[in-house]
């Protein structure tokens, strides 16, 4: 029996060690199982990492060298077998713009805004029917070609290269991109503004000439900077 006024329960032996509840401010051990060369100072808007950054930029450069080839000996007025592989190496460029359009969405380029998503949204939707008009254009029997169905496929050509230059202006005032990889996109996105007039002004051969050294240099070295620089697509007050 338990007389009164006394406390029941489980007794506590009194050398029981108790819960340390101290926080300390050491800061824990960085993984070693994540490569330092592949991280980027990001924020929730770059959901992308160096490594790929530097894949799509050579991709962009590899599918960029094979049409700047092309244009440099058949140029874009070629007949026949040299116009289809014109037509087919073009599209292979176009991939490399996706892979472009691809950096620069998943690291905001052209700003954080809905607005600015949108730009790069249409832009994708532009290059999908100007690939398939290579496609068809590179692949049809010659007496298709004048069709008015593809006539208007046709249209997202010229209009992709100028979604292009309207992105690379706004990439170079919103300022998100920085150093050299932010001025030459501008070089790059340009080539319509410089090829086209090139070849009008100069005639052959040396108007083509023009545009396809100017893809190598636009285009084929932006894939290269990229490789080299991915960190340059991430903001200036991030990498402090």
């Amino acid at each position: 029996m338990v007389g009164p006024g006394r406390r029941t329960g489980v007794p506590v032996e009194r050398n029981q060690p108790t819960m340390d509840a101290h926080i300390t401010n050491t800061p824990a051990r960085a993984r070693t199982d994540v490569g330092a060369a592949d991280t980027l100072p990001t924020d929730r808007h770059v959901p992308i990492t160096a490594r790929t950054i530097r894949r799509l930029g050579l991709t962009l450069t590899a599918c960029t060298v094979p049409w700047a080839a092309v244009n440099f000996v058949v140029g874009p007025n070629g007949d026949g077998l040299g116009s289809r592989i014109n037509n087919l190496t073009a599209l292979i460029f176009q991939f490399g713009l996706i892979a472009l359009v691809t950096v620069q969405m998943r690291t905001r380029a052209t700003g954080t805004s809905r607005v600015s998503m949108i730009m790069l949204k249409v832009e994708l939707g532009l290059l999908i029917p100007a690939c398939l008009w290579s496609l068809l254009h590179g692949i049809l029997p010659l007496d298709m070609r004048d069709a008015t169905w593809l006539a208007v496929i046709d249209l997202f050509w010229p209009l992709s290269m100028v979604g292009m230059f309207v992105i690379s202006m706004k990439i170079v005032f919103e300022g998100r991109w920085s150093g050299i990889v932010r001025w030459w996109v501008l070089v790059a996105e340009s080539w319509a503004f410089v090829s086209i007039p090139s070849l009008f002004a100069l005639g052959e051969p040396v108007g083509r000439w023009v545009g396809a050294g100017y893809l190598i240099v636009g285009y084929g070295m932006l894939g290269v900077l990229l490789a080299l620089r991915p960190e340059l697509t991430v903001p200036r007050q991030l990498r402090r």
